[in-house]
């Protein structure tokens, strides 16, 4: 296994290199090993994917700090591949204390993470937005690996489809020194488009919430370097379950024809 140290390089080295960078999101070790047979260069956590697996809805305080770490840990050492986190807000509205999870994060191997500008309950208020991001930056900076740190502005999927607002946020997010913007929610090209041109730095758009018509070559071309589906996987592994448990109460069992063989899972997990 590649140490923490060299997989935080290559994440890094990752964002400096040109193309598109493809970020699939596993919630367990499984998934991350499966995601790494195909060739990926990195994956990215999924807090809606962990909540699934948990049996919990996502987005309501219903997973703890320590089990999204854990879940964070469990992924990290599965494979090769850098991980990326999503960290929720820090599970902290406070700056120092939320941008404390990175330290966090990076001790159990992730290689880069995102903190977001959502209380939970609001949007943060401009200037406290802008604290949270910059303290994030201090706290990856003093790491011993070349952290990448993401700000995410929520805006677009909070309710508040503020374009100008949302910029404006990222703005102040790469003044601050976040290495990489987010704001989920960006939906087609042309707001892709608008977005890359009034930001320097890399643009994280997550396909769970962008026209699904939308290819990644389409994306690239616009400016956009990073490419992630946030829960989409999981919601489609369980779109799957849920047929085929559909079809097996029917009494169907066509299904089975349709999953992957059990040679092929053993030889990508003892890999």
């Amino acid at each position: 296994m590649l140490s923490h140290a060299d997989k935080a390089q290559r994440f890094r080295d990752l964002h400096d290199k040109p193309g598109i960078l493809l970020l699939p999101n596993p919630w367990d070790a499984g998934t991350a090993k499966l995601l790494a047979s195909l060739g990926f260069e990195a994956l990215a956590t999924t807090s809606l994917g962990m909540s699934n697996a948990l049996g919990r809805p996502d987005g309501e305080g219903s997973v703890s700090r320590a089990e999204l770490l854990e879940n964070c840990r469990v992924i990290a050492a599965a494979t090769d591949l850098p991980v990326n986190a999503d960290l929720e807000n820090g599970y902290a509205d406070d700056p120092k204390e939320a941008a404390a999870i990175l330290r966090d994060a990076a001790a159990v191997g992730i290689s880069g993470g995102s903190i977001e500008d959502w209380s939970g309950e609001r949007i943060y208020d401009f200037n406290h937005a802008v604290e949270r991001v910059a303290a994030g930056v201090e706290m990856a900076r003093s790491l011993d690996v070349p952290f990448v740190f993401t700000a995410r502005a929520e805006n677009l999927i909070r309710g508040r489809r503020d374009l100008d607002d949302t910029i404006r946020r990222l703005q102040a997010f790469e003044k601050a020194g976040a290495d990489v913007l987010y704001a989920p929610g960006l939906q087609d090209l042309s707001t892709m488009r608008t977005v890359v041109s009034e930001i320097k730095k890399p643009l994280n758009v997550v396909m769970s919430a962008g026209d699904p018509d939308l290819t990644a070559e389409q994306i690239a071309a616009v400016g956009v370097k990073r490419i992630s589906v946030g829960g989409a996987l999981s919601r489609l592994a369980l779109a799957a379950f849920m047929k085929g448990a559909r079809d097996m109460k029917d009494g169907n069992f066509k299904w089975m024809r349709e999953t992957m063989p059990t040679s092929e899972l053993k030889a990508v997990f003892r890999g």
